[in-house]
């Protein structure tokens, strides 16, 4: 169990996060929401360590430190692997580090994505660099899987195919936490809702619930965020009035 207590952190005055509390169980599919700014990727690099921060994380009742940091993998648009490197050494050097190394899940992987074995990472395109950096982060063997927006520059085709296909090869304890702004490409995918919103926690959302309220993961999200529909609307209005006032 991944559980976060009180979490908070500050870039300076500005908070990136306030009190967040969560719990992640073995087997889910998690999916993170927010808008831009909301602490998506501050949270996840919380996790990981990456950033200093106050409260308490921890994984199975322990801080997340290097006896057990291997149990979280990390797959980022930022990307997080070595650019010199070609996925053919990547394995080799994940294998030397990584005793749960799934090898057959990356050869799968690689061929389902039909990337190269044998070119640097820095001279593939950017879809190919997101799919690399997914495929190590599933094939590390952690029992957390974090990706943060892992699909940017991919296009539709491929991302929903993935999602199928991650349904079929992850093992009953493996969680995945997914970030991403694509709400409806996901949400028939994921077990949970979170919803961030100014550095808090905002939702927390069954889906299965919702699926027995007959309702779709939009209609709560834009209820929780008291999302106004005739928004555009009032825009075109006023901006349309200025016009004729200045005509």
């Amino acid at each position: 169990m991944l559980q976060i207590k009180q979490v908070s952190k500050a870039y300076g005055t500005k908070k990136a996060l306030s009190k967040v509390d969560l719990t992640l169980d073995r087997g889910e599919i998690v999916g993170l929401f927010g808008e831009n700014g909301a602490g998506k990727t501050t949270l996840m690099k919380c996790i990981l360590g990456f950033l200093r921060y106050e409260g308490e994380i921890t994984l199975d009742g322990r801080p997340i430190s290097r006896e057990n940091i291997a149990r979280v993998s990390f797959a980022t648009s930022e990307h997080s692997f070595f650019p010199n490197l070609s996925p053919a050494s990547h394995r080799d050097f994940y294998k030397m580090h990584f005793p749960r190394w799934r090898e057959k899940r990356f050869s799968g992987l690689m061929d389902f994505f039909q990337l190269p074995m044998h070119k640097s990472a820095k001279h593939l395109s950017t879809g190919q660099k997101n799919q690399l950096e997914v495929i190590l982060a599933l094939c590390q063997g952690a029992d957390y899987i974090l990706m943060d927006e892992p699909f940017a520059g991919n296009d539709v085709f491929n991302r929903e195919d993935f999602y199928k296909l991650l349904l079929g090869i992850l093992e009953p304890g493996e969680t995945v936490f997914l970030s991403t702004h694509l709400l409806e490409e996901v949400e028939r995918f994921i077990s949970r809702a979170v919803l961030l919103h100014k550095g808090g926690i905002a939702g927390d959302i069954s889906m299965m619930e919702l699926e027995n309220q007959g309702r779709g993961l939009m209609e709560a999200v834009r209820e929780i965020y008291g999302y106004k529909r005739d928004r555009v609307s009032r825009a075109l209005s006023e901006i349309l009035d200025e016009r004729e006032g200045e005509e």
